[in-house]
């Protein structure tokens, strides 16, 4: 089955079977295709390696689809538990909630992206300032979980980025956090 592009000629790309298991295993995962393979982590995916051979898949196209199982995997793992964050407890106050839920995105460390892409960094940290603005209540335009939602963002190719994964994940978890704000 032939799941990406090849490369051409006599150049080597990832594994075909390699990557064709690797596959499997996220899709078993995710609750599509067979039910009976080994589940996997986002961390394994993250990590995971492939032997060069020659007129392999093209690596891009798969790190990109990687990078989007990556979400899907810790969405999916993040469901049960999501709702721990989602609200203030009985003991804390709402702002103090608040404040911790500003004092996390200043905290917040992205990975950098795989093979020299990623989100802009200056955008991203731009936008983590004014999202932290409008968890403290310190500004007259805050930002809505709406927009966060809506957010897009310039990538950068062979500089350093934001791994994009991560990035769209820690903001869907930010949002719900926005959502109370209001």
């Amino acid at each position: 089955m032939n799941r990406f592009p090849r490369v051409m000629g006599m150049r080597s790309g990832y594994d075909p079977a390699e990557v064709d298991a690797l596959i499997g295993r996220i899709e078993s995962t995710l609750g599509r295709g067979s039910h009976t393979m080994e589940p996997v982590t986002a961390d394994e995916v993250r990590g995971a390696t492939f032997r060069a051979k020659r007129g392999g898949y093209q690596e891009t196209a798969v790190d990109f689809a990687l990078e989007a199982f990556v979400v899907a995997l810790e969405t999916q793992a993040k469901r049960p538990v999501r709702l721990a964050m989602a609200e203030p407890t009985g003991e804390m106050l709402r702002e103090e909630w608040f404040e911790t839920q500003a004092a996390r995105v200043e905290r917040v460390a992205f990975r950098p992206g795989r093979m020299g892409t990623g989100y802009n960094e200056d955008e991203i940290d731009a936008f983590l300032d004014r999202i932290v603005a409008t968890l403290r209540g310190t500004t007259d335009y805050p930002v809505t979980a709406k927009e966060v939602r809506e957010a897009t963002f310039s990538t950068v190719m062979f500089r350093s980025g934001y791994l994009i994964a991560d990035v769209d994940s820690f903001l869907a978890d930010i949002a719900e956090v926005l959502d109370q704000r209001t």
